[in-house]
């Protein structure tokens, strides 16, 4: 266990350990353990598997055998029956052979079994992330990906297209057809609609107005994001606003100058002031606290650095997701460490103070990753005294 804070909330520093650390290999094989099977590759969160800890769902890094303390021991389905529990497939999470917690599998859900009017499976458009959200790449390519100077040294965006786990592009149609079925047969609470960067002014706002209006169309309710980079012309911020998004995420990952050209050469040549000057006008459109960023830790960046980027944002009315790198196997990031669960410990406590005092909480988002919230153990530190 990493040395923290004595005012460290117990099931705080275990998620943040947890998705620090990640998941090692058991005697249940990936394969064969129930519920969402881990996913590997593509746009994030990759080479991930998500666990539910009583009412909070993290989506863990599976690592290597020897590489973790944790694993995962799924119990029978006659175990959860006898102890009177849900239909989720349950199991124990141990450290070092020692249970820690109980702990849930989301269930495979049903619109998986499906596929859309022209014959695509509904898994290859969209997919289920930790256990209310559904999630699509409208353009699974990225202008910089395929480009070794340009590409971001930690992105796998196409290897899922490689692998043939999903499509080149995903239309308004397909995605409205997956969402309704989503949102009937399994109950999804809000839609995530990310994209590769193309090679247009609008940075991929286009596809993304006209896959949120027909989504909006289909499921009036839905709560949907919106995630691009920031656009030449900020009026596609209202425009996303008009087709139907509710928030808008505009990723700016690292912060520090030469971090930023060392790992994501071709997205820093979009220097940190547009970023900012994009929050602003972005939060003019959709308001407070409904537009956020992901800051990764582990990148390069020094912790005075994120945390005093989180500030600014704050104060912006922007939610700064803090997530901690997580490599990926082909990228060329894929042997770099990432940051220790007492790094992340400490880097939780400042920015959750920032975010707590700010008011401008995941609790108050109304789509997107920070209101999930998965894949970063920043949400249990909000609300720390």
């Amino acid at each position: 266990m990493p040395e923290l804070s004595p005012s460290t909330n117990p099931t705080s520093a275990l998620f943040a350990e947890l998705q620090a650390v990640g998941l090692a290999p058991s005697e249940d094989s990936e394969d064969a353990a129930p519920g969402v099977p881990g996913r590997r590759g593509g746009a994030g969160p990759s080479d991930h598997r998500a666990l539910s800890v009583g009412d909070t769902t993290l989506m863990v890094p599976m690592r290597a055998a020897g590489k973790s303390p944790f694993r995962l021991r799924v119990l029978s389905p006659d175990d959860g029956a006898a102890a009177g529990r849900a239909a989720a497939p349950r199991g124990v999470l141990l450290r070092d052979d020692v249970p820690v917690a109980e702990i849930a599998v989301p269930e495979t859900p049903r619109f998986y079994a499906l596929s859309t009017a022209d014959g695509v499976p509904y898994s290859k458009i969209a997919l289920l992330h930790a256990r209310r959200v559904l999630a699509s790449t409208v353009m699974q390519s990225c202008v910089r990906y395929n480009d070794a100077a340009q590409a971001c040294r930690f992105c796998s965006i196409g290897s899922s297209l490689a692998g043939s786990r999903t499509i080149p592009r995903k239309s308004p149609a397909q995605l409205a057809e997956v969402a309704e079925a989503a949102v009937r047969l399994d109950g999804v609470e809000q839609l995530v609609l990310t994209t590769g960067t193309p090679a247009t002014p609008d940075r991929g706002a286009a596809h993304l107005a006209a896959c949120a209006a027909a989504v909006r169309a289909a499921v009036p309710t839905l709560p949907i994001q919106a995630q691009c980079e920031p656009p030449a012309d900020f009026a596609w911020f209202q425009r996303l606003k008009d087709a139907g998004a509710d928030t808008l995420g505009m990723h700016m990952e690292a912060v520090e100058p030469a971090v930023r050209a060392a790992v994501m050469p071709g997205k820093a040549e979009v220097p940190v002031e547009l970023y900012l000057r994009a929050y602003a006008a972005a939060v003019e459109v959709f308001g407070r606290g409904q537009v956020s960023t992901y800051l990764i830790a582990g990148l390069g960046d020094k912790a005075e650095s994120l945390v005093g980027m989180a500030r600014t944002l704050v104060e912006m009315g922007v939610y700064p997701f803090l997530v901690p790198f997580v490599p990926i196997a082909g990228t060329p990031m894929a042997d770099v460490a990432p940051p220790s669960a007492a790094t992340m410990d400490a880097l939780y406590r400042q920015v959750g103070r920032l975010v707590r005092e700010s008011g401008v909480t995941s609790a108050g988002m109304k789509a997107g990753c920070g209101k999930c919230g998965a894949c970063s153990a920043l949400s249990a530190y909000e609300g720390a005294a």
